[in-house]
């Protein structure tokens, strides 16, 4: 794989500011009481449409770290497939499906908007819509640079 120039480190100044407000958005969630868990399973899901390896990774620890069952993160790409996922979950999942692939959606189809509204309240639903704004800013971020995985004990 070809060294690429790693971006992030480049404009520090702004990595700490997208950094300050990932975290903000993070706050938010927990104060609409969206639960992490859910959070990362969004983070997840961008990054697998992405191609992020390094968040991936990254998000998979942290669900794990949280208590999420490993058989849930091996399957997330075939979420529809499963009644591994609450209702809550599946539509989290749904839109970001949706709002990640923008250029090809153009919008959010109305059903996907209800069946998310339908279990999300509205700050819960904006949160959730900012979570997965700011994780695909960091996969923009990540994959052009190569960033490699860090080490990790086995």
């Amino acid at each position: 794989m070809t060294d690429r120039i790693p971006v992030i480190q480049k404009v520090p100044g702004a990595y700490q500011a997208y950094k300050a407000f990932s975290e903000h958005v993070d706050k938010a969630a927990a104060n609409a009481g969206v639960d992490g868990l859910l959070g990362e399973l969004v983070k997840m899901r961008a990054s697998q449409l992405n191609g992020c390896a390094y968040c991936l990774d990254m998000h998979s620890a942290d669900a794990v770290k949280l208590g999420e069952d490993p058989r849930r993160l091996f399957v997330l790409d075939a979420w529809r497939e499963t009644d591994l996922y609450t209702e809550q979950e599946r539509a989290a999942l749904e839109l970001t499906e949706v709002v990640t692939r923008l250029s090809q959606t153009r919008d959010i189809p109305d059903d996907v908007y209800e069946r998310a509204t339908a279990v999300f309240t509205e700050d819960q639903y904006s949160v959730v819509v900012w979570l997965i704004v700011v994780i695909n800013g960091w996969n923009r971020l990540t994959v052009p640079s190569h960033t490699p995985l860090p080490r990790r004990a086995r």
